[in-house]
């Protein structure tokens, strides 16, 4: 296992009194299967943040709509393996292979990006889908007919991938790999000395694959050739690749295309059948035997697959056979609305705070492609507030200009993202804020000058007449005493407070 942090890129969105977003990015990178409670990295160590800020901050890791394979511990300020990784499961043939997720923390407000990068073992071993092949080959087939063979399946990738091939007994063929234009390769078994059907009838091949790992893993299919007296011409595909689209919302049924393969031989032996070799989409397409139309027989999702190559076989009635590829891309439509997830908010909001005081962090996904997933984020009307984007999905709504509460005490801040498919979806919540009262309002009397005429010889304590000044501000910034000074009577000075 190695761990390390990449650098840091850190950048301070907002800092305003105690609340602000902070930006960085660490990476690590381990090998898949680790054991469940495994160390990734010291994370507080790498960020610079101490046990004791990740347990105040509430810390905590935001994945999205991945499974959870990575757990924070806050009281140790690591991350350990929650769930047992399998890269293949997690990524398939894709490199590199990494888990992406945020840590948030609160009070104040902070959210990192965290890679962890999935490094292949070799843990699986080059495999066949049947376990054998049946081919009748005529004696009279030419030095150098080809045959095409199954192609193994190795889930890993890089050096523990598929490798190379063997196949024993070699006294009649040898082995031939194929490299097509888009970079794959197909294995060939192409005879090298003539057959003789009255020597031997029956044959018995073993093809082994292996990979490149170490320790070198491997898996075998077998080879029977029955040798059969005519048919000297293999079918011949028209393209090696065929290349076709679906949409997602596709119904059953649909046309994909149409394989074409001839065989010059005549009779039984010129008749050519088709079949899809190799499927990783088993219950998704279907080829006719006959007319090698191929049409959809299930449902696709461009969100969970993108594309789809199937290798179809056309084989004669003698047993000799060609191969081609399809290649299906799946086409998006705007079938997911985006999605809206308050990570972080604040209830309470002082009306002192500055414009770009940030009270609400939101994460927003949208799976769709293109136009379709992206996402545009908007508040109600006539609110002092704004939302703005930072990264990686990430909005955050912040107060616009100056807050007061005697003129609003509460907002419902009302966020609206809808993407830029045809047509578009789009999603909505609600957020309440209230606004906390400061003392920025002076008592006003409801008079600028009082007047009021008394006998003499009045008795003491006796009302003259009353005073009323109000203020704007709330509980106890509202309440209102009263001083009388600077006042005399027979030239003696009198003051009084209420």
């Amino acid at each position: 296992m190695s761990t390390g942090a990449m650098g840091w890129q850190v950048l301070l969105f907002f800092s305003l009194l105690s609340l602000s977003v902070v930006h960085g990015q660490v990476s690590y990178s381990i090998p898949e299967e680790m054991a469940k409670g495994a160390l990734i990295g010291n994370i507080a160590q790498d960020l610079g943040l101490g046990v004791e800020r990740l347990k105040s901050g509430k810390a905590r890791i935001y994945t999205g709509n991945t499974e959870e394979y990575i757990e924070l511990k806050r009281d140790r300020g690591v991350l350990l393996i929650k769930d047992r990784i399998d890269r293949e499961s997690l990524c398939g043939q894709t490199m590199p292979c990494a888990l992406h997720f945020q840590m948030i923390l609160e009070n104040p407000m902070e959210f990192y990006t965290v890679t962890v990068e999935i490094t292949d073992i070799n843990d699986n071993p080059p495999t066949f889908e049947r376990g054998q092949m049946k081919f009748e080959i005529s004696e009279s087939a030419l030095t150098g007919a080809r045959f095409v063979l199954e192609k193994a399946v190795d889930n890993d990738v890089g050096i523990n991938g598929l490798s190379s091939y063997s196949l024993k007994p070699s006294d009649n063929f040898v082995l031939k790999t194929v490299s097509r234009g888009d970079g794959t390769k197909h294995v060939e078994m192409v005879l090298q000395k003539p057959l003789d059907r009255e020597k031997d009838e029956h044959m018995l091949l073993i093809l082994t694959a292996l990979d490149g790992g170490e320790p070198q893993l491997s898996g075998t299919m077998q080879i029977i050739i029955t040798v059969l007296d005519v048919n000297d011409n293999a079918p011949v595909c028209s393209k090696q690749e065929y290349k076709a689209s679906v949409t997602e919302d596709a119904p059953i049924g649909t046309l994909i295309t149409t394989v074409k393969a001839t065989d010059i031989d005549q009779g039984n032996n010129g008749i050519v059948t088709y079949m899809i070799s190799k499927s990783g989409a088993a219950g998704l397409f279907k080829i006719d035997s006959n007319t090698g139309v191929l049409t959809l027989t299930g449902n696709v999702d461009y969100e969970k697959r993108k594309l789809y190559e199937l290798d179809v076989q056309v084989s004669d009635q003698g047993g000799l056979s060609d191969a081609c590829k399809v290649i299906v891309d799946v086409t998006d439509t705007n079938d997911n609305p985006p999605s809206i997830n308050i990570m972080s908010k604040s209830n309470t909001v002082s009306e002192n705070m500055k414009p770009g005081t940030v009270v609400t962090i939101l994460n927003i996904q949208d799976p769709d492609s293109n136009e379709n997933g992206k996402v545009m984020c908007v508040l109600n009307e006539n609110i002092p507030f704004a939302i703005k984007s930072t990264t990686n999905n990430f909005f955050t709504v912040v107060t616009d200009s100056v807050l007061d509460r005697e003129a609003s005490p509460q907002y419902n801040i009302t966020v609206t993202c809808s993407d830029e498919g045809v047509p578009s979806l789009s999603s909505s919540v609600t957020l309440t804020l209230q606004i906390s009262d400061v003392n920025d309002n002076a008592p006003v009397f409801e008079k600028s000058s009082y007047e009021a005429y008394i006998v003499e010889n009045n008795t003491p304590g006796l009302s003259i007449f009353t005073v009323k000044a109000r203020d704007a501000d709330w509980n106890q910034n509202a309440r209102v005493s009263y001083i009388l000074e600077d006042s005399s009577v027979n030239g003696v000075p009198v003051s009084s407070y209420v």
